[in-house]
């Protein structure tokens, strides 16, 4: 017997009280996030902003906010960023389409999904950076995509800095982010 695969229009549906995704038709329930990833979080965010309101290339979106990739895939990465040129994928219900750079803060419970799964259908759907976030080892890899496989282009642990290649001149410090 196949199990009932969820889709856009099902995951509408849902209690609004708690966090979902829906992954290749997989519902996944979220549970609520960390105090150290929500810190992380706000701090990446706020990197992110100073550098949009320097630069202005796009937008970036926090969590949750929902993006839908195809009917059977929504996420709610963490941090999302759109470029300006392509704003006309963001509606008032959420992102529909590949924004262009995504992060995701990773904690034990979701390693595999962040690390494995949601990397694989990142470079499916052509999003072009992708960070992973380790609280625990106080570390950033940022993630390319290059010839639909991501290759990891900056990394740091515990102290140094991360560039992105997405967003020109955009590089964060540790420091600034495990605070």
């Amino acid at each position: 017997m196949k199990a009932t695969l969820f889709t856009y229009q099902d995951y509408l549906n849902l209690e609004e009280d708690k966090r979902y995704e829906v992954l290749e038709g997989e519902l996944i329930e979220m549970p609520a996030p960390s105090t150290i990833h929500q810190r992380i979080v706000g701090n990446l965010y706020h990197s992110f902003r100073s550098y949009q309101k320097e630069k202005g290339p796009g937008d970036f979106y926090l969590s949750p906010v929902d993006v839908i990739l195809a009917e059977d895939v929504v996420v709610q990465p963490d941090i999302v960023f759109v470029f300006k040129d392509r704003l006309d994928i963001v509606k008032d219900k959420g992102i529909f389409g590949a924004p262009d750079l995504v992060v995701e803060v990773v904690s034990p419970s979701t390693f595999k999904k962040d690390t494995e799964d949601k990397r694989r259908i990142y470079a499916q759907f052509g999003i072009k950076e992708f960070w992973l976030v380790f609280p625990e080892e106080k570390g950033i890899e940022v993630l390319e995509l290059k010839g639909g496989v991501y290759e990891v282009v900056s990394y740091a642990f515990e102290k140094g800095k991360v560039c992105s290649k997405v967003l020109e001149g955009l590089c964060i410090e540790l420091e600034e982010v495990f605070l």
